[in-house]
């Protein structure tokens, strides 16, 4: 026996030897134990699934609408795609075959309806998510159905349900619209600008550069690219690289990502910067539109005003203008030079500014709602917040002008009476809440 066998294996303390049984009793203990615990971590893990699962206010699949749009819709199907084709089946000569993404939006469904009148194909997509008041987008969805135009409800971040209108339909043109939209609600929602409007027009993008033949597309940017810049009124020309909110990054992110495409896979893109859009159907998330609610309502409107007093002003564009540049843009948009995903040449990639060049004083137009509606407004005169908002904008719309034949022919005042006459009928005079 080795000598190391007497000596304590702690000083002052000496070695006991365990008994079988005692050695057995400790094993079955810790297996026991063991059991237990794996038992009970089990009905925790379970419990977590189901609180997690079940409770709305604690999934954040519920509780983030950008994660929302992108679920599964009942599409496809020989019924589905018949819709599909007599949709976006072309009915005039020389006539397009046009995928209008976001077509139950503002600017969609007024661009939808226009080309579906003058005989082109016309195909929607939207996911009518809850950004505003989701029953306006199902209304103009119903004008929309009333003269021809389906409107698929899905995501442009489905890959799948893409590349399927594609396969079903050879589109000529892509006029892509869908985008999380407004300035102020990226400072609540940052991670849907980043889904809709940066990986979902990428998405579209690699469905378009995949499909044969490729089509051309025109898409929305925005008069936000500007950013900060002070140079007016702003021309395609201006650095766009100050920023001032997120909306505007992904927005001009976008203008990028259109280079890149256009650049490696010949994709023709075109894409339009949009001046303070308003009319008929318009966003309630848009001071014209929420202004005109408010003033009905006796409400106190805020008017900003930026530093040392002053003024807010924006370069209002009636609808009707708008779209008649989107078309434009679409009728001078030259083919795609790609084929299976390869460039075969160089391709066309434009920007446009698509303004009235007159800006006005927000102040100006809440008098002019005033006088519409014809109610006392009850203003409070406030500092610009920083929340992403700029203190004016003013397009130089020359090279449109130029190159698309682009001249808007609607003033504030004709326009907002249209508005007016539109809202005050389609909310029963102020009686039904709108957005």
């Amino acid at each position: 026996m080795s000598h190391l066998d007497d000596i304590p294996s702690t000083p002052g303390k000496f070695k006991m030897e365990k008994s079988p049984f005692i050695q057995s009793r400790m094993r079955w203990h810790w297996q026991s134990s063991l059991a237990k615990l794996t038992f009970w971590s089990i009905i925790f893990f379970c419990l977590i699934l189901i609180f997690f699962f079940r409770s709305p206010s604690s999934n954040p699949l519920l509780q983030d609408p950008y994660r929302r749009s992108l679920r599964t819709y009942n599409w496809g199907g020989p019924a589905w795609e018949k819709r599909v084709r007599s949709s976006a089946r072309v009915r005039s000569r020389n006539g397009f075959s046009v995928l209008v993404t976001g077509a139950a939006g503002f600017v969609g469904t007024h661009v939808s309806s226009t080309l579906k009148k003058r005989g082109d194909g016309v195909l929607g997509l939207d996911n009518f998510n809850d950004y505003y008041d989701p029953s306006l987008k199902r209304a103009r969805q119903e004008l929309l159905e009333r003269s021809g135009v389906f409107i698929v409800e899905g995501d442009i971040n489905d890959s799948a349900l893409l590349m399927k209108l594609f396969e079903v339909v050879a589109f000529t043109h892509v006029m892509h619209l869908a985008a999380q939209a407004g300035v102020r609600h990226a400072m609540e929602n940052p991670g849907s600008y980043v889904h809709s409007n940066i990986a979902g027009f990428v998405n579209l993008l690699e469905v378009c550069k995949s499909a044969n033949p490729q089509p051309a597309i025109v898409w929305a940017s925005s008069s936000s690219v500007y950013g900060l810049n002070n140079k007016v009124p702003f021309s395609e020309k201006d650095r766009t690289d100050q920023p001032a909110s997120l909306y505007a990054a992904t927005k001009k992110a976008g203008e990028e990502i259109a280079h890149t495409y256009n650049h490696i896979y010949g994709l023709s893109l075109t894409g339009l910067r949009f001046f303070t859009v308003y009319g008929p159907w318009g966003r309630p998330d848009m001071a014209y539109f929420f202004f005109t609610r408010d003033i009905l309502k006796r409400k106190w409107i805020p008017i900003f005003e930026a530093a040392n007093h002053g003024t807010v002003a924006r370069d209002f564009t009636y609808i009707d203008d708008i779209v008649k540049g989107c078309l434009a843009a679409l009728d001078t948009a030259k083919r795609s030079t790609g084929t299976g995903g390869k460039k075969k040449g160089p391709a066309q990639l434009r920007v446009y500014n698509l303004g009235n060049t007159s800006p006005v004083p927000v102040s100006n137009l809440v008098s002019i709602l005033e006088r519409l509606l014809k109610v006392k407004v009850k203003r409070n005169i406030m500092k610009l917040p920083r929340n992403g908002d700029v203190q004016f904008t003013h397009a130089n719309i020359s090279l449109a002008q130029r190159e698309l034949g682009y001249k808007p022919t609607t003033d504030l005042q004709t326009g907002l009476k249209k508005f007016v006459t539109w809202y005050t009928g389609f909310y029963s005079g102020g009686k039904k809440a709108a957005g």
